[in-house]
């Protein structure tokens, strides 16, 4: 029997969070669920800090997910908002350890890179891949959905590599062979 992973995927945001669920059984993908929650409605940035924690407690308690993904703020120029988006990162982890899952955190070249094969691909690219390797037909009103679900498939194909071993990447093929002797051929 195949073992089944639920990956919760996230893209942080202190206005629009993005988050998708994707259900890996074996090589076979299929999205659960693909999303945004909108903070603008709420002023206080403390209120906003409380819904993205109660949202990723919620989807957490609904689907059980085993692991946690989520994109790595990008650094820009602007300081203060770097520091919110930090926050909101911040508590979105928080509450994904509460719920005792694996927390990885993924930059979003590296997203792009492994969804797209181009680490500077931009969001409609991405979506595009998205769609044709997960046979989605309606397009999401928001960006920040689908990049919460790159960030899930981009884990899936992490931690699907024949370099990941149980949780800990390996440090390359010289590892894995010395770890995986019965797995050379021999000509």
């Amino acid at each position: 029997m195949k073992e089944t992973n639920i990956i919760l995927g996230v893209d942080p945001g202190t206005q629009v969070m993005g988050f998708a669920l994707l259900k890996v059984t074996g090589n076979q993908t299929q999205v659960l669920l693909m999303d945004v929650l909108k903070l603008t409605k709420y002023k206080d940035i403390y209120e906003r800090l409380e819904k993205i924690h109660t949202k990723i407690v919620e989807l957490i308690k609904l689907y059980r997910p085993s692991t946690f993904a989520i994109e790595a703020p990008f650094f820009g120029k602007n300081v203060q908002s770097m520091l919110k988006l930090g926050r909101a990162q911040g508590v979105a982890i928080a509450a994904a350890m509460q719920g005792g899952l694996l927390v990885t955190e993924y930059s979003p070249k590296k997203v792009k890179q492994s969804v797209t094969g181009n680490g500077n691909a931009d969001k409609d690219q991405v979506w595009k891949m998205l769609q044709m390797v997960l046979n989605i037909e309606e397009k999401p009103q928001y960006f920040d959905a689908t990049d919460a679900l790159a960030v899930a498939l981009c884990h899936h194909y992490q931690t699907s590599s024949a370099l990941f071993s149980k949780g800990k990447p390996m440090k390359g093929w010289d590892e894995f062979i010395a770890k995986n002797p019965a797995r050379i051929k021999q000509k």
